[in-house]
């Protein structure tokens, strides 16, 4: 599967990250929203995966259609990428900035 190593290294990032959560001083609805924005990774992950074997599970042939659902599943995990990170910078600037 193509997306192991994607899935690998998005489950060490929720490590690390719930790792840093554990230890740093900042408000309980700051690491619960932080927190989230990893677990969103990881469904939009789920996703992407469950939408390339379905589309790889009905067909190996190359069309429109298929291309878009799998490309559609890739922008979500990028999105939600974006998300995290929009996230994980407003935090961290909040908590430099004092």
């Amino acid at each position: 599967m193509k997306n192991e190593a994607a899935f690998r290294q998005e489950c060490i990032l929720l490590l690390l990250g719930t790792t840093i959560l554990f230890f740093w001083d900042i408000s309980l609805y700051e690491k619960t929203a932080l927190f989230i924005s990893l677990l969103l990774i990881i469904l939009a992950e789920i996703i992407n995966t469950a939408i390339e074997a379905v589309v790889d599970r009905i067909s190996l042939d190359i069309h429109p259609l298929s291309g878009l659902a799998k490309d559609l599943g890739s922008a979500a995990v990028l999105i939600s990428l974006g998300i995290a990170a929009i996230i994980w910078t407003s935090v961290l600037v909040s908590y430099f900035s004092h």
